[in-house]
């Protein structure tokens, strides 16, 4: 399975320019006049054309760039309100850092809601500061990073001895991995590293995209597309377990003097099993490749593998 999680990322690597920074790239967004321009994506999906719809739904993501208009993004910042379930119990999330801060002056702190994720290595990062119904604030940090998944009470607990705990959290590997290559801009990166599973279909006038979820086996997503081509609805599959993902409000959340036409939900809604689990409203994000790396303390590769 560790083998076959470098093989997705290399896959997607070939659908990204390594190292290649959106911000360095500002005014070359993706323009039809220097690409072939495929079909409409329910037309190409009803011929089983996979290539073109995938292109299409990057495409409107504002993922590709340059002139061979290659899959550019590789890391994502998110900050975001509103409620996600915190031991059992829904939990409000209000407050948003200022403009991504160093953790030296204190933006490393949990506020609000904040995702920080690397998709060509895989691995994400969920900070969370929330208020409870009881009213008692509850604070977390959530990681995943290739097969494994912990938490953490500071940023970067358990890589320095003595500083911090490390958590691992084994039973939340297949849950933290559904969350990031469900995601708006995970999910087409999945899919296109899917290879020959990657299949696509036309319902109800809509383009679909049925692809698996990397390094969660069984896990089957299915992305139905909107008019803009962009993920509305995903739905994975596990076992006995389904999580759905809903998406709108696509647009530009960079800051106003970064953007870049890169695109992202602006309202997000997660439930597994019917039940809510996330429901986000995006404050601001920054797809400009900012520098996000996730290591995985010894601690929790240790405990990890005496597990198994």
């Amino acid at each position: 399975m560790r083998k076959n999680l470098f093989k997705v990322a290399a896959a997607i690597a070939v659908f990204s320019v390594a190292g290649t920074s959106l911000v360095a790239q500002r005014g070359a967004g993706p323009r039809r006049d220097v690409a072939r321009v495929p079909p409409a994506s329910p037309v190409a999906a009803a011929a089983g054309d996979v290539k073109s719809v995938l292109f299409n739904w990057m495409w409107y993501m504002g993922m590709l760039r340059g002139v061979q208009e290659n899959d550019a993004v590789a890391t994502l910042e998110l900050q975001a309100t509103g409620t996600l379930r915190v031991g059992g119990q829904p939990c409000t999330a209000t407050a948003v850092s200022p403009r991504w801060g160093s953790e030296e002056d204190g933006a490393a702190k949990p506020s609000g809601y904040r995702v920080s994720a690397n998709y060509q290595i895989p691995g994400m990062r969920v900070q969370y500061n929330c208020m409870g119904a009881n009213g008692q604030m509850r604070k977390g940090i959530e990681v995943v990073s290739g097969r494994y998944a912990w938490d953490e009470d500071m940023l970067g607990a358990g890589l320095v001895a003595g500083k911090g705990r490390a958590t691992p959290m084994p039973n939340a590997l297949d849950e933290r991995l559904i969350r990031l290559w469900a995601s708006p801009q995970g999910a087409p990166k999945a899919a296109a590293a899917g290879g020959a599973n990657t299949k696509v279909s036309v319902e109800g006038g809509k383009a679909v995209v049925t692809f698996p979820i990397p390094g969660v086996a069984g896990a089957v997503a299915k992305a139905t597309l909107n008019a803009m081509n962009q993920a509305e609805r995903i739905e994975v599959r596990q076992g006995t377990t389904t999580t759905e993902f809903t998406y709108e409000r696509y647009a530009d959340y960079n800051p106003p003097d970064d953007r870049i036409d890169g695109f992202y939900a602006g309202h997000i809604v997660e439930k597994r099993d019917g039940v809510t689990v996330r429901d986000l409203t995006t404050a601001e994000t920054e797809v400009g490749n900012l520098y996000v790396v996730i290591p995985v303390p010894d601690s929790v590769q240790n405990a990890t593998a005496g597990a198994r």
